[in-house]
């Protein structure tokens, strides 16, 4: 199945029939061929069901393949909704710049200027946290503190309060590590400074104005509309429906829980492709704000795990071989999305599926679309060299930890090294201890295998670094993990 809308020039999504018209600068987009693509690609990766979405100079081509339950058999349709994970996170960051627009916020604002019952375990640490660090990862914040506040209006309030005593990652300015936590609290600044609960001010304030129909946060909501279950199993194999479609609680909306279409998801990105404009020409954000979001804030150490060569405030950006873009990746309980968006081409791809090897057809279908429609070489594929060079292991060996996980590097009787992730205090019942064996990809990167399909299903990149305090870390997953031992 697939549609296509544009703008028209009332500012409303209207649907076109010419699937294979072309766009102002040439590019054809062939709706077929792609559906076509699409239809191999999920098979051949064992996903259930995806939705793609194209944004190319305006128009939305959307394309549905698969299914959404195997259980059930219910056909993903392109109106069907799916669990975006982290990619919620710039959601609030959008909220976040408008709330900056109005001169209600300041990027430099302290978080305890607005919120006072804000805290960390050291007092000194906690004064340096601001909107603009916690936007950008740098706020030191952890992204593994999973609490269960309840359903209530006031989860975050209450999420907020019992976040007091996480330690954080490292010291806030010290270094980038991605920060969960630090978009609920964002969530909950936006609560106090409009008076409405993050899920209302983000139907006001973006739902509403941009049209988003098929946009929502809550489960209870996504029940009007066809919803993807979550599936879980082993590569290269078929998953099965998980026991549970959804394990977050309210209260990690903010940070993971927007339910949204692949159509949705892509003129969402219309808004910052279109300088802060919604189809009826209302100012949704300002075009400063649009850029601010795009500036480079920080650089990353792990340009592998989420293809991120650098943070802006909210969005992840990539440089591909000058070519700069941004978008975001996100993960809930086996389904995962993925949101590219090139401004020169004026293009947003907005990938959405429901399990098997996700991370597989968007590496495929993306590395494809971004070669025809905007000219963009996406990387290779992280893995070891054939020939991995020698490394010399004394100054990596140790204990590494952050909050709920202990990283141990050991060096193995034949001179490799070897990696132990535990979880343990308010994390230990997540896994198991994964054990890997590291291949060196340049003296500070390595390759593991043996991660399993949670983390990655080929190499995951596992990045020695030292934060601007001098403090040597490791990072996994885009978490730094400061030395201790």
């Amino acid at each position: 199945m697939n549609t296509e809308t544009t703008w028209n020039a009332g500012g409303e999504w209207t649907a076109q029939g010419d699937w294979g018209m072309h766009d102002s600068s040439g590019r054809r987009f062939d709706q077929n061929r792609w559906q076509a693509r699409l239809d191999e690609l999920r098979a051949k990766h064992h996903i259930p069901g995806a939705a793609l979405a194209v944004l190319v100079n305006g128009r939305v081509h959307e394309l549905a393949s698969g299914v959404l339950h195997r259980g059930t058999g219910v056909k993903v349709t392109t109106d069907s909704v799916f669990l975006s994970g982290s990619i919620a996170k710039t959601y609030t960051a959008t909220l976040v710049m408008r709330l900056v627009d109005e001169g209600r916020l300041s990027l430099e604002t302290r978080v305890i200027d607005v919120l006072p019952e804000f805290a960390t375990p050291n007092p000194e640490d906690t004064v340096k946290i601001t909107v603009r660090r916690l936007l950008s990862h740098t706020g030191g914040v952890t992204t593994d503190f999973n609490y269960d506040s309840g359903r209530g209006d006031d989860c975050l309030a209450k999420y907020v309060e019992a976040a007091r005593d996480v330690p954080l990652d490292c010291p806030p300015g010290a270094g980038v590590s991605y920060g969960g936590l630090g978009f609920v609290v964002l969530g909950r600044l936006i609560e106090v400074i409009t008076g409405k609960t993050w899920d209302q001010a983000l139907k006001d304030l973006l739902f509403t104005p941009l049209g988003l129909e098929r946009s929502m946060t809550l489960p209870e909501e996504a029940l009007r509309f066809r919803t993807a279950m979550s599936h879980l199993g082993e590569p290269g194999a078929e998953p099965d429906p998980a026991p549970a479609w959804d394990l977050m609680p309210r209260s990690a909306g903010p940070a993971g829980r927007v339910i949204v279409s692949a159509g949705d998801l892509a003129r969402f990105a219309g808004l910052h492709l279109n300088g802060g404009l919604a189809p009826d020409g209302t100012r949704v954000l300002s075009a400063e704000a649009v850029a601010a979001m795009q500036r480079r804030e920080t650089d990353v150490p792990d340009k592998w795990t989420v293809s991120a060569d650098g943070w802006g405030l909210g969005w992840t950006l990539y440089d591909w071989n000058g070519i700069p873009g941004y978008g975001h990746d996100g993960a809930a309980v086996g389904q995962y999305a993925y949101l590219r968006v090139v401004p020169h081409a004026g293009l947003a791809l907005a990938l959405m599926t429901n399990g098997g090897s996700a991370r597989l057809l968007y590496a495929d279908l993306f590395r494809e679309l971004l070669a025809e429609l905007a000219g963009v070489t996406m990387p290779a594929p992280f893995a070891p060299p054939a020939q991995p060079p020698a490394v010399d292991l004394a100054p990596l060996l140790g204990t590494y930890r952050r909050e709920g996980v202990v990283i141990t590097v050991t060096e193995k009787p034949d001179g490799g090294a070897h990696l132990r992730y535990e979880f343990v205090d308010g994390m230990k019942d997540m896994s198991p201890p994964l054990d890997m064996e590291l291949t060196p990809v340049t003296s500070a990167v390595f390759a593991a295998s043996g991660a399993g399909p949670s983390f990655s299903e080929d190499y995951m990149p596992v990045v020695f670094s030292t934060l601007s305090n001098g403090v040597a870390c490791v990072y996994i997953g885009m978490r730094a993990a400061p030395k201790v031992a």
